[in-house]
């Protein structure tokens, strides 16, 4: 069974879910419990970067340090990284409680791009064709 890794393809940026080794993924599992209204949100988010490379306004999304970006459709956040092939890879996705971004939840995404980096050397992230 093919993975979904799919979110969106655009003129500048393909954006990825994050799919662990056991096939699962907790950003796209986030995502697909929230409210239609919320998704929306995320989606308008990732069509723009993906058409337009950037998205200017802080407030929506942000560098949070580590190479590990947010996009933030209120109240939630998605954290993600960059990687060549001009892809965006969605690590994980929670709601924000408090004004700093959890430590837990950094930590998460940066364990998730460093996961995502050795398979993929490794050839082993992607199924073959």
């Amino acid at each position: 069974m093919a993975k979904n890794y799919l979110i969106y393809v655009g003129s500048a940026f393909r954006l990825e879910w994050y799919i662990d080794s056991n096939g699962q993924s907790e950003a796209k599992e986030y995502f697909e419990q929230l409210p239609e209204k919320q998704q929306l949100k995320f989606l308008f988010l990732v069509k723009r970067i993906g058409d337009f490379g950037k998205i200017s306004n802080k407030q929506q999304f942000r560098n949070e340090g580590d190479k590990i970006y947010a996009f933030k459709p209120q109240p939630d956040r998605f954290l993600c990284f960059f990687f060549t092939d001009k892809k965006i890879i969605v690590t994980n996705g929670f709601l924000k409680k408090q004004q700093k971004l959890p430590k837990q939840e950094k930590d998460k995404a940066l364990k998730y791009m460093n996961d995502y980096l050795k398979r993929t050397q490794e050839e082993t992230y992607y199924e073959k064709d």
